[in-house]
């Protein structure tokens, strides 16, 4: 641990260390928007990400996502943490621009694409409001919490093969609550000192948006899309 870092009695880090490490997060998370931006913007214009459908998709998508996060893990106290963070998003973006392609195929696309961002913003000002103002401990909700992802995810690889419309919107909504308490579990771990490096902070909240807005542009695009 870094010897100048100040600690408390019960072991989490001091507030100026907490503030320099949420301020790090925001910083950061803001920065890796950019990426998010140019992966959609390439993915969208190239069609690259087009054939990548059903049990194949699934496939590359995981295996991207799991082994840029596994790097990141690797990399975080190092100088090549930020780099590789900075190219998970731009993967992510990648694999987000086939459904944000198929969104804008309807003729208010657009106006969906930027109701589901004004949502994501939204959860995340009310969250990040609830992170700093809750006292109690949230830490208890973690394992609630994860399973509930789990089953997301189990719900997902199943509607790969089913392809439901129902069902996708079931498992939108269910992953907008879901991935809506994670975002404020996640930013209360860096207001409190659970969480001390700003990279595997910034990692998690990213997540946590990436699933509200992929979800909220899902159900957007199944009740709100237009083909007239």
């Amino acid at each position: 641990m870094n010897e100048n870092v100040q600690t408390l009695d019960y072991g989490v880090t001091s507030p100026a260390e907490r503030n320099r490490v949420l301020r790090n997060t925001y910083w950061l998370l803001a920065l890796s928007l950019l990426p998010t931006v140019l992966g959609a913007y390439i993915g969208v214009t190239t069609g690259i990400t087009a054939k990548l459908t059903g049990f194949m998709g699934l496939i590359v998508f995981m295996a991207g996502a799991f082994g840029f996060i596994y790097a990141i893990e690797k990399t975080k106290n190092s100088a090549l943490g930020v780099p590789v963070l900075l190219g998970f998003t731009f993967f992510m973006g990648l694999m987000l621009s086939r459904m944000i392609g198929m969104v804008l195929g309807f003729s208010n696309g657009a106006s969906l694409v930027m109701t589901a961002f004004a949502g994501t913003a939204g959860v995340m000002f009310v969250m990040a409001s609830l992170a700093s103002v809750i006292k109690r401990d949230l830490s208890g909700m973690n394992k609630w919490l994860f399973a509930g992802a789990l089953v997301i995810m189990v719900a997902a690889v199943i509607n790969v093969f089913v392809g439901s419309t129902a069902l996708m919107a079931v498992i939108s909504t269910l992953a907008i609550a879901v991935f809506s308490a994670y975002l404020l579990y996640d930013l209360k771990q860096v207001i409190d000192g659970g969480e001390t490096n700003y990279i595997s902070a910034t990692l998690s909240i990213y997540l946590d948006l990436f699933n509200i807005f992929q979800s909220m542009l899902a159900l957007l695009g199944i009740f709100g899309g237009d083909r007239d």
